[in-house]
């Protein structure tokens, strides 16, 4: 059975006609559930997620995590189409998630729970919760977040636009948080001549050994701050402008 704190959650996604509301409705999801962010990601044509939306910035790091990473709650949903709590992220086996197990101990989010976004066969993307606090979700917060998913896969769906074809223009209805990502991945893949594949495993390299997020390390290459070598290293050197009459 829906709360009535939904119910309203529900209303607000109905109500709006843009998807740059879906920031609200995040957000008030998060209050009904009780967790301190929502995410919600959807999938491209390419197979892969893209964050639409996030509520809060400790919600956002995580996703980087995972993007940066490629794994996590995150991806296997989308791989697999089926929930994946995580309760405790200081408790993952580090044989699900090697990399994940490593960095969980020093972040905020203590506890995450991931609700695909599908109809059948199809995969439209996954949301995701995230808690400061470590401990399971009571059931009236899954079955709500469930209903939460799919009001979000119908919304989607019923736009025309289940996948994405990163990058869209800034500004658009569906502007990916991540579209300088695949900025510096596409100079990147020229820079080195390499495919995109390979040059975005070079900038998630770079990122996780640096610390720093994949998205940071992407705007300094796009802003011609950094240069990677083909070991993914950054010697600081911008890379050189060749100009044309």
């Amino acid at each position: 059975m829906i709360s009535d704190r939904m119910v309203e959650v529900l209303r607000l996604l109905q109500d709006s006609d843009e998807s740059t509301d879906l920031f609200d409705v995040s957000a008030a999801g998060a209050d009904a559930l009780a967790v301190d962010g929502l995410a919600v990601s959807l999938v491209t044509a390419a197979g892969t997620s893209e964050l639409v939306c996030c509520s809060d910035e400790s919600t956002r790091r995580f996703e980087d995590l995972q993007f940066t990473l490629g794994e996590g709650p995150g991806p296997d949903a989308l791989r697999t189409g089926a929930l994946v709590w995580v309760p405790d992220l200081a408790k993952v086996r580090a044989q699900d998630w090697p990399a994940l197990a490593m960095e969980a101990p020093a972040l905020s989010a203590r506890a995450v729970f991931c609700f695909p976004m599908t109809i059948g066969a199809i995969k439209v993307g996954v949301l995701t919760a995230v808690r400061r606090t470590p401990g399971p979700l009571t059931s009236q917060q899954g079955d709500d977040a469930l209903i939460l998913a799919a009001a979000l896969t119908a919304r989607c769906l019923g736009s025309g636009e289940p996948r994405l074809d990163p990058p869209d223009p800034a500004g658009s209805p569906h502007s990916l948080l991540h579209a300088v990502v695949h900025q510096a991945t596409g100079m990147l893949s020229v820079q080195l001549a390499l495919p995109l594949p390979q040059a975005l495993l070079r900038l998630r390299a770079h990122a996780y050994s640096s610390g720093r997020s994949i998205t940071d390390i992407s705007q300094d290459v796009v802003d011609r701050r950094l240069r990677l070598d083909h070991n993914g290293n950054g010697d600081g050197t911008p890379p050189t402008v060749v100009e044309k009459d």
